[in-house]
């Protein structure tokens, strides 16, 4: 089996559970804590290798003190982690979570050493990502990162697949469109065209305008909704 290649991101979750938010200039208990390892580009990644893939990731942690275990959290699942390198005298990137009592969250991303991750970073890494089946992306790095990806891979004749979260309206089109997957949700795609996408044919509507413009494959990955009572 080929190997699947993820160039992106890598988070800390931070997540604190509380009653209700603290007011301004207050300061409240939370009931209860925990950290996981995240980001869009680290979770594409692990998914891939529980479904059997073997995967390497090419990625960028800081020099503090969750920068380890992110790469002993990717070396469990057997992912390939020799372009994971350390950025000095900067943070990892990190996501600070605040559940409410009602399961809502509210979230702040700090990308932290995913911002230092460069179209260099794809040529070091070029000996292994050429021998890739497919190079995965997602845009919790700099743009011009992921186009660079996208770039080797046509250079290459590797499939990419291009994940636009979080999405960004900056997101070149054309650069899209030198994509073979295109696989946005709900919210990305409303964002990405400025159409509303609370139906299944609006969502039709929407991808339709996208393949117009020359897109190959779209795939909406949708949140079911369902009723009670």
């Amino acid at each position: 089996m080929k190997t699947i290649a993820v160039i992106g991101s890598n988070m800390v979750d931070l997540i604190s559970y509380t009653d209700r938010m603290p007011k301004e200039g207050e300061t409240l208990e939370a009931p209860s804590f925990k950290m996981g390892c995240g980001g869009k580009g680290a979770n594409q990644a692990v998914a891939a290798a529980k479904m059997g893939a073997d995967v390497v990731m090419v990625s960028k942690v800081g020099d503090d003190m969750f920068a380890d275990n992110t790469i002993r959290n990717f070396q469990s699942y057997g992912i390939n982690t020799q372009y994971v390198s350390k950025v000095p005298q900067t943070s990892s990137g990190v996501a600070p979570i605040f559940v409410s009592s009602t399961s809502q969250n509210s979230i702040l991303i700090i990308k932290g050493a995913n911002e230092f991750l460069k179209p260099a970073d794809i040529d070091k890494a070029e000996s292994t990502l050429v021998e890739c089946s497919l190079i995965v992306l997602q845009l919790e790095v700099p743009l011009e990162t992921v186009y660079a990806a996208i770039e080797f891979g046509n250079k290459h004749n590797i499939p990419v697949l291009l994940n636009p979260a979080p999405a960004v309206p900056e997101l070149d089109i054309d650069y899209a469109c030198r994509c073979d997957f295109f696989v946005p949700n709900e919210t990305e795609l409303e964002i990405l065209v400025n159409k509303p996408v609370e139906t299944v044919e609006q969502i039709k509507e929407a991808a339709t305008i996208l393949l117009n413009k020359g897109l190959n494959n779209i795939i909406v990955t949708m949140v079911q909704k369902v009723r009670f009572g």
